[in-house]
């Protein structure tokens, strides 16, 4: 039995997929969700196999709920958005559903997501597989989305500090806080804003507004004090970026 989870903030939406649903005997909807913080939850307790998750919705997108987690289901987007196909299928999903679909282009999506989880019954597939291609993505980022605990926060691009490489994670410094998330720093380097933000390091991203002045550490490299007291490595080519931006 193929265990599958509903997530679309849309009832109608979600109707019509349990409708649709009832005439396949090998597949079980586990449970319904209005929102991408109740998926998180409900993918974390009851590990379903095979999730249809709509991209747009409040609060929380079908993207930024991906990213919350560790292993991840089998998926199926759906969406009245077109334009979100390309980016769709960039996050490894089996099909794609343009809302309003027909049973028939929702049973090609079904067969479709058999053969994959046949495929997959030994080797689950990894957030870090999924977000893959997606690190490869330029775009700018306008919030990061991490997990703290038992909770999500949306951490605003406009509130982050700085950045801190730390072996297969990102620590994001912001308001004092810090949060770890499992992503790049070359993706942060090509998505942040480049007015903005500064790669000084190979292992730190800075808000340039943060800096509050810089000072030698040794012939080739500087210290970055920031504004919170924080001080944070400058290399050469850190410096001449920092150049360039600040045009000093």
């Amino acid at each position: 039995m193929i265990k599958s989870l509903v997530i679309d903030d849309e009832k109608l939406a979600r109707d019509v997929i349990s409708a649709y649903l009832k005439d396949q005997p090998d597949i079980e909807v586990i449970a319904e969700c209005s929102n991408g913080f109740e998926g998180v939850k409900v993918i974390q307790e009851m590990k379903p196999d095979l999730i249809f998750l709509d991209i747009q919705m409040p609060k929380l997108t079908g993207f930024e709920m991906l990213e919350l987690l560790d292993e991840v289901p089998v998926i199926i987007f759906s969406t009245a958005f077109d334009e979100y196909a390309i980016k769709a299928f960039e996050k490894s999903a089996v099909d794609y559903l343009l809302k309003p679909y027909s049973k028939q282009r929702f049973e090609e999506s079904l067969a479709k997501a058999r053969v994959k989880l046949k495929n997959l019954e030994s080797s689950p597939i990894t957030m870090d597989a999924l977000l893959e291609e997606k690190r490869q993505e330029v775009e700018q980022l306008q919030r990061i989305v991490v997990r703290s605990g038992n909770k999500i926060v949306i951490i605003p691009t406009a509130k982050l500090d700085y950045i801190e490489a730390q072996d297969d994670y990102v620590a994001l410094y912001s308001e004092g806080k810090k949060y770890l998330k499992q992503i790049t720093m070359k993706y942060l380097e090509q998505s942040l804003p480049a007015a903005e933000f500064v790669r000084v390091h190979r292992s730190y991203i800075v808000r340039v507004s943060m800096i509050d002045r810089l000072e030698p550490y040794t012939k080739d490299s500087y210290v970055a004090i920031l504004k919170d007291t924080s001080k944070i490595s400058v290399s050469r080519s850190g410096y001449a970026s920092l150049k360039e931006v600040l045009n000093f």
